[in-house]
């Protein structure tokens, strides 16, 4: 509890038990855990290949010791991590410093110049990203939009067949199924799913300025640019041969883009649902306990639907800074995407937030059925638009202006509507047909979705 009192930021605090999934992945700790998983990976790497003779292949045993320190990375090593930190003040350097004081108490000592071998920082720290982003997003953020996805299709089913009158520009239109509504939302979300499963995950290992020159040196009878997109496969990345000093993020970009386009998606939905709370063509049901107002106890908030708002708002805000952001950096390199990129948790933890509650507020949503039929089962002006076109058909001079004189700013009702059609120049079974419409059978397809 006094954590949830005292912490800075909200995702630390008041809700922290609804983001628990991304914690061990973008946390200091989740960092330090995924930069020696890199680290000790290219330890291994560079001992099973033949052409560095220094090095012979690790024993079993010494790699199942060296993969536990991230597999089971304690609190304690972290925080040994950190302490170390302090004298270095360079956080990748104390990671390779705790590596060299595990081989040193595994009697390895002498591995401990192959620790690091021919890095630069950032070789350690683009991978270490990646598989960050790429965890958050397969194993917390995926499944998360995903299962909002089935609740909408399952929403957009059950409301299949229930006629509304929709609306244009807030007005009265061409009457539509709630069902349909939804459906509109589910196949842009599915799109933006589909694209995030798709999405590349870059990595490089290849030195100060991307060139390998260090390695070069060393090693020159050595095809380094094949290893080293064998070891960035091997961590599950794709590899991006072409690069500065640093990866050039454009990836993260695209990925920053792609969940900042599902997320207005949802904006977009959360405002819809509020409003059609707002007019009473959705019921909210009560959850025992819960208070609508600090002083009007009738009320039941869209609160759920606000919050996803809200955070929606600020997890975008956050990545449209990432995307922008990150792909800039001046010449080779500089600092300023370190500090930016320990935010990518914060973005999605935001964006989390909101996809829980846009689910839960769908969970309370129970169709006002009597309402919308109501509403439609008196609105025969939303058939003029079926009237003027089959007038258009017959070449009824001026159908367009007959209807809007008809219809514009009046009150026209089944019988109005009746009499207008049998004075027009149609064939008999053309008007018999449109005196059978109704506003709550004039759908089109909406059903058929």
């Amino acid at each position: 509890m006094s954590q949830e009192l005292t912490a800075l930021s909200p995702l630390d605090g008041r809700y922290q038990s609804k983001v628990t999934g991304l914690m061990p992945i973008f946390s200091e700790m989740g960092l330090i855990r995924l930069r020696l998983n890199v680290e000790i990976e290219w330890l291994i790497a560079l001992s099973e290949e033949p052409g560095i003779g220094e090095l012979s292949p690790l024993s079993e045993e010494l790699k199942k010791n060296l993969r536990g320190l991230y597999q089971n990375l304690s609190l304690e090593q972290a925080s040994r991590v950190k302490e170390i930190e302090k004298t270095t003040n360079h956080d990748v350097k104390a990671v390779e410093y705790l590596i060299g004081e595990t081989l040193e108490a595994l009697g390895q000592g002498a591995l401990k110049p192959f620790v690091h071998f021919a890095c630069t920082s950032e070789d350690i720290n683009n991978l270490a990203y990646g598989l960050m982003i790429k965890e958050g997003i397969t194993l917390v953020i995926l499944p998360a939009l995903e299962s909002l996805l089935v609740t909408l299709e399952q929403k957009a089913k059950e409301y299949r067949a229930a006629p509304m009158m929709a609306r244009t520009h807030g007005q009265p239109a061409s009457p539509t199924t709630m069902g349909k509504e939804l459906y509109n939302v589910t196949q842009r979300l599915d799109r933006q799913i589909k694209g995030l499963k798709t999405q590349e995950y870059l990595g490089k290992i290849n030195g100060a300025v991307g060139n390998f020159n260090a390695h070069v040196v060393s090693y020159p009878n050595l095809d380094w640019r094949k290893f080293a997109e064998k070891f960035v496969t091997s961590l599950g990345l794709d590899y991006n041969p072409y690069t500065t000093q640093i990866e050039p993020h454009d990836y993260l970009a695209e990925l920053f883009h792609n969940l900042i386009r599902a997320n207005t998606i949802l904006l977009d939905l959360c405002r819809d649902l509020w409003g059609y709370i707002s007019n009473e063509a959705f019921v909210q049901v009560p959850v025992k306990g819960e208070v609508g107002s600090s002083t009007m106890p009738h009320k039941i908030n869209p609160i759920d639907f606000e919050n996803a708002e809200g955070n929606l708002g600020l997890a975008n805000a956050l990545l449209e800074h990432l995307a922008a952001k990150l792909p800039v950096s001046r010449w080779q390199r500089d600092l300023t995407d370190s500090t930016v990129l320990r935010n990518m948790g914060v973005a999605l933890g935001y964006g989390l937030l909101a996809y829980q509650s846009a689910a839960k507020g769908l969970g309370k949503l129970k169709l006002n059925q009597a309402l919308i039929q109501e509403q439609l089962a008196g609105a025969w002006l939303l058939l003029g638009e079926a009237l003027q076109t089959v007038m258009r058909r017959y070449q009824v001079p001026d159908a367009y202006e007959k209807l809007k004189e008809l219809t514009r700013g009046k009150t026209v009702g089944e019988a109005e509507m009746a009499q207008f059609i049998d004075s027009l120049d149609l064939p008999f079974e053309v008007k018999s047909q449109l005196k059978t419409l109704r506003p709550e059978t004039y759908l089109g397809y909406a059903k058929d979705f």
